[in-house]
């Protein structure tokens, strides 16, 4: 396997979720790892159901012991409760709003993975979790593959379609299990010079988290290699505009001829006297035309700084060299 291999030759993912994938544009191994998680929990905090603390964060395996739907049924209003338990034989509740359609999702029997806050119910006396996450846990796991979900900084990703976070979060592991580890075309002593880790490291750990990192960081998208991976992406596409700005000034370009009738032409239009920062800026067009080359520039500036009459200015050098001029101003009153 490699970042080229098409998603159709990776377990579990046949002609339906294929399509489903492609869809998202996630053709290959390399689409399906620059497909980032958006935001990442803390499911470290393992607990049995006897363990549980109101107030805490926490994540606690168990089966789904009976489950009832009341309210408004037909329109998926209604409050559909959930008793799980495990091997220390006590209770949670997990209570959804608006949760009528969960009454074909969670069935007896069922091994799930919860987490979410834990609450006391002063009236029915029991803990609760008011809309917990929730990830099913028997069916299509591997041996092994039940880790990925809990006990852990667990990665969310966007759903596609019918694919779940938990079968995305599923096929990332199995390709990183399988793929070997790429070359780092980043120059190492950039990554030395900003302590950048190193490719590969860098979309493991973005994808799966090392327990030790901040997860504060993580879901501002600011973990070590979260930042290697934005930089790397911006870098080549830095890269790219550099190159494409090289050849741009080998080509040939119109060599304009700055005359007593140009100069007396540009302070004609001017009903008063140019700022030095304007001389400044138009001197270094007015180079710029001179040369048998493409311009390339960027003119920045504050509202009212005169910008638009320096770009006058360069349209009438143009002008008086028999060439046509397109101004292209965004705002009406400016094109006025």
């Amino acid at each position: 396997m490699d970042l080229t291999t098409p998603l159709t030759f990776l377990k579990g993912v046949g002609p339906a979720r294929a399509a489903m994938l492609e869809a998202k544009g996630l053709v290959t191994v390399e689409d399906l790892l620059a497909y980032v998680p958006f935001r990442y929990e803390d499911r470290s905090n393992v607990k049995t159901v006897a363990q549980l603390a109101p107030g805490e964060m926490a994540t606690v395996m168990a089966e789904v012991r009976a489950v009832k739907l009341s309210g408004f049924k037909r329109r998926n209003l209604g409050m559909f409760e959930a008793r799980f338990t495990d091997a220390s034989r006590a209770i949670l509740v997990g209570k959804w709003f608006h949760g009528g359609y969960l009454a074909n999702v969670l069935g007896e029997g069922m091994k799930v993975a919860l987490y979410g806050k834990v609450e006391f119910d002063s009236y029915a006396g029991e803990l609760t979790m008011l809309h917990p996450e929730f990830e099913i846990l028997s069916g299509d796991d591997e041996d092994g593959e039940s880790s990925l979900h809990v006990g852990r900084l667990v990665p969310i990703y966007e759903a596609v379609s019918k694919v779940t976070t938990k079968v995305l979060r599923i096929l990332v592991h199995r390709v990183l299990e399988s793929l070997a580890q790429e070359e780092d075309f980043l120059p190492q002593y950039l990554r030395d010079r900003l302590k950048l880790p190193d490719r590969w490291t860098a979309v493991c750990q973005t994808h799966f988290p090392a327990p030790d990192t901040d997860l504060r960081l993580l879901n501002a998208f600011r973990s070590s290699a979260q930042f290697r991976l934005i930089f790397e992406e911006f870098f080549w596409l830095e890269c790219g505009v550099a190159l494409k700005r090289s050849k741009a000034r080998t080509l040939p370009g119109v060599a304009f001829e700055i005359t007593d009738r140009v100069r007396e032409q540009i302070k004609a239009m001017l009903p008063f006297k140019p700022t030095d920062a304007q001389k400044r800026v138009i001197k270094e067009i007015v180079d710029d035309m001179k040369e048998s080359r493409p311009m390339n520039r960027l003119l920045q500036g504050d509202v009212g700084s005169g910008k638009t009459i320096v770009a006058s200015e360069a349209a009438v050098i143009a002008v008086e060299n028999g060439y046509q001029v397109a101004v292209l101003a965004p705002p009406q009153i400016l094109a006025t």
